[in-house]
């Protein structure tokens, strides 16, 4: 979704406007879930506290100021939403349950899987937020406090590990 979209739904949130929190969710959530799966690893908790994050954006929306960068607002406010959830309780790993994203085909199950099986967290990270949210890789290097270069080498790395778990694992 393009920063236009987004900046103009966070204004119709703030002013109340269902159909528009429910047009960002619809078209936000995929990207919010694979940005917070990291911070824990399973897909409860996950979806617990994307739950959350998108609750804080629809209370906080009119603290948002038009104009500026919406996709970072929502995903400090995901971050923010995981950092506390994290710290709240001493919440217990689950191990057995295998990860899943909400996804809509086979394909995005495929890349979603090769996403979290072939990538360490960081790498992951980098991709969702270049991939899915549009960043370059100076604002991702912002973003996370690391070097440019050092965001740019592992995003190609980690497409490269892309490529070849998906090519190990067409069925």
């Amino acid at each position: 979704m393009n920063e236009k979209k987004l900046d103009f739904l966070l204004k119709e949130i703030a002013q109340d406007n269902r159909d528009a929190f429910e047009t960002l969710y619809r078209e936000t959530k995929k990207g919010v879930y694979a940005f917070l799966y990291p911070y824990f690893g399973n897909r409860y908790d996950t979806e617990d506290c994307m739950q959350t994050a998108f609750l804080k954006i629809k209370q906080s929306a009119h603290a948002y100021r038009a104009g500026t960068n919406p996709s970072a607002w929502m995903l400090q406010i995901a971050k923010n939403a995981a950092l506390d959830e994290k710290r709240k309780r001493k919440r217990v790993v689950y191990t057995d349950i295998p990860p899943s994203a909400p996804a809509e085909t086979a394909e995005d199950s495929g890349v979603f899987e090769a996403l979290q099986r072939a990538l360490e967290s960081e790498e992951r990270q980098i991709v969702i937020l270049h991939v899915l949210w549009g960043y370059k890789h100076r604002e991702i290097a912002n973003f996370l406090n690391l070097p440019v270069g050092t965001v740019t080498s592992k995003y190609k790395r980690a497409v490269g590990k892309i490529k070849k778990y998906m090519k190990e694992n067409r069925a």
